[in-house]
């Protein structure tokens, strides 16, 4: 095919491709893409390597001859159309059940500790025990078992560990690699922690419902879906925001019943001679101080959208907060608390004629809700705004020029370096403004930069414990059958994922992820998997080279470096290597780096094999943690 022939295939491929990806909204947004890979100094194989490191999970073998035979461009642009088969995925997929299970079903199928206890008290059984001696504990798991089986419930750990292995699986096998990125890098940024008790059963959802759909679509989609899902309004404490500034409540307040009930309380309160005076006044200062919360309207500005330095203050928080009050989960158990609301309403139907809102999981209380005016970033908002109001304020943040600038200085930091210039993350945020928050047009503009493309950019990134462990299964085709040992060993690295416990996410900088101790463990890491010392990881690394042995280990380190670390000079690293593998002690030290620890259970076969040792070498090493 001639070259004139080849840039018309090009042209149409991409006109197909602008024209069927981009049709959301106001404007029919056309992505052109054109990498300036050559000015880099960059051959086509080398430019697709690093187009492979930054956006997947690590390229698999011979995946550089496909990209280049296909076209970077052409490449990127499938990936952004998120069309590509995934059969092998959904076949690995088959058993997690969980997968296909809605919120309700997971909350009623693995019922939390506190949930159980009051489904068994309807039931007129006790799960508390208070027996701590050994016998007493084992009589109370096993009182515990037999009430899940007889009515169908499942320990919170099988959920945990669908949703952990599914990850791996999805990162590893998933042939929309950039869509299992986007997802990876969008959850850390939308942080939430199965640390807290009350994210337990909503995380896997969470990710499932409210990140990987919108992870290449629009940003003001993605950040509403967050806010309202259970996982995020547990997280950050949203459910407890609630205010009687609202006629519903102030109704009920004024009743006569209620308003007798709390001048009695009063009274009591302030009688000495009553018993419980002190007890009934804390009770009553303490539904004075219950009511606001400032958790998430202080981190949906500072972390989610606007950045800490993006122009608000300390009163938008309080007001954003306000205009967010009565954002609240559906209660999901069976026998839900709401419902009796609902029937003394006559039926969910009156109760959104009162301004309530029943939306899948989500529910606003029209009743807990701040109905006062509000301004927040100069944005007025009238009384009686309700629901509306909040929506509004949240599509708003998602289109500030703020936003713009540091949402786009974050992906630019986690594809490009550490340290991205002002030049580069102010394309990217005119063109997050001029697309409407479109994450495709984000992307497109960063990686037809320059800068993505130079030098200094190339391996400058790190890869954190799980881009590592994953990497080492796809550039190895190596085989997982028990993937929640790798997630084990991304503990054992630094990074145990779904459990950071705080908002901010992983950072996303060398300084954070590499240091001695964490290098040591990387090594042993590499050692480990390549030497199949972790249960449940089969790899058949002769294949990697067409079942050939290597003549010697000097050849077998040129040899697999090449294969692992492809498009790049390996000399260096090669000759820093090569008295690793030229000690004679290295099986010793090898056993007793990699002791049993925590639930880790190594497989005790011993490998010798010298294939094995050359390549846990190369994954342990500085460069292969580059990307």
């Amino acid at each position: 095919m001639n070259l004139r022939r080849m840039s018309k295939c090009f042209t149409i491929s991409i006109f197909l491709f602008a024209l069927s990806a981009f049709t959301q909204k106001d404007s029919d947004e056309k992505i052109k893409l054109k990498f300036p890979y050559k000015k880099a100094g960059l051959t086509k194989r080398e430019a697709a390597a690093h187009l492979l490191n930054r956006f997947t999970f690590g390229p698999t073998p011979g995946q550089i001859d496909e990209v280049v035979n296909m076209g970077l461009e052409n490449w990127f642009a499938q990936q952004l159309n998120e069309t590509i088969d995934d059969s092998d995925l959904q076949k690995r997929l088959a058993g997690y059940d969980a997968l296909n299970l809605t919120t309700e079903q997971i909350v009623n199928t693995y019922p939390n500790p506190g949930q159980l206890i009051q489904l068994a008290r309807k039931q007129n059984i006790n799960l508390k025990n208070n027996d701590t001696s050994a016998q007493g504990k084992q009589e109370y798991k096993e009182q515990l078992k037999q009430f899940m089986q007889q009515n169908g419930y499942k320990p919170f750990a099988e959920l945990e560990r669908q949703l952990i292995n599914q990850k791996i699986l999805r990162a590893a096998y998933s042939n929309n690699q950039l869509q299992e990125v986007m997802t990876d890098f969008w959850f850390n940024h939308f942080n939430v922690s199965l640390t807290k008790p009350q994210c337990l059963q909503f995380t896997f959802p969470y990710e499932r419902d409210a990140i990987r759909p919108n992870a290449l679509g629009y940003f003001d989609k993605m950040l509403l879906a967050t806010a309202k899902h259970p996982a995020m309004l547990e997280y950050l404490d949203n459910t407890t925001s609630v205010s009687n500034n609202n006629p519903l409540a102030q109704k009920q307040n004024n009743k006569p019943v209620a308003k007798r009930f709390q001048e009695k309380m009063m009274e009591m309160a302030n009688d000495p001679s009553q018993k419980n005076a002190a007890f009934i006044k804390q009770m009553l200062d303490a539904r004075k101080t219950q009511g606001l919360n400032e958790n998430y309207a202080r981190e949906i500005m500072e972390l989610h959208t606007l950045g800490v330095d993006g122009g608000y203050t300390q009163n938008d928080v309080t007001q954003l907060a306000r205009a967010l009050t009565g954002w609240s989960v559906m209660p999901l158990i069976k026998d839900g608390a709401i419902q009796n609301l609902i029937n003394k309403a006559g039926g969910k139907e009156k109760l959104e004629e009162r301004g309530f809102v029943f939306e899948d999981n989500f529910l606003f209380r029209a009743d807990k809700h701040d109905e006062g005016e509000k301004i927040i970033l100069n944005q007025k908002l009238p009384a009686n705004g309700g629901y509306a109001e909040g929506e509004k304020m949240i599509e708003f943040l998602a289109n500030h020029p703020s936003t713009a600038k540091f949402i786009s200085k974050k992906l630019a930091t986690r594809f490009v370096s550490d340290h991205p210039s002002d030049a580069l993350i102010n394309k990217m945020a005119t063109a997050f403004l001029q697309s409407k928050g479109n994450i495709k047009s984000v992307l497109a503009v960063m990686v037809n930069s320059d800068e993505f493309w130079k030098e200094d950019a190339l391996r400058e990134k790190i890869k954190s414990p799980f881009e590592l462990a994953i990497t080492a299964v796809r550039a190895t085709k190596a085989e997982v059958q028990q993937p929640f040992q790798l997630f084990l060993w991304c503990t054992r690295m630094g990074q145990k994922f779904y459990y950071y416990q705080a908002p901010t996410g992983f950072p996303d900088k060398a300084s954070y992820w590499i240091n001695t101790g964490s290098l040591l463990n990387r090594m042993n890491f590499g050692l480990a998997f390549a030497t199949e010392k972790i249960p449940g990881i089969k790899l058949n690394l002769a294949a990697l080279n067409n079942n050939h042995e290597p003549e010697s280990i000097e050849a077998a380190l040129n040899i697999y470096s090449n294969t692992l670390l492809p498009e790049r000079n390996n000399a260096a690293n090669i000759k820093r290597l090569m008295p690793l593998i030229n000690d004679n002690n290295l099986e010793k030290k090898l056993n007793n780096a990699i002791a049993v620890k925590d639930d880790i259970v190594l497989n005790e076969r011993k490998n010798n094999n010298m294939i094995a040792q050359v390549v846990g070498v190369i994954i342990g090493s500085p460069e292969f943690q580059r990307k």
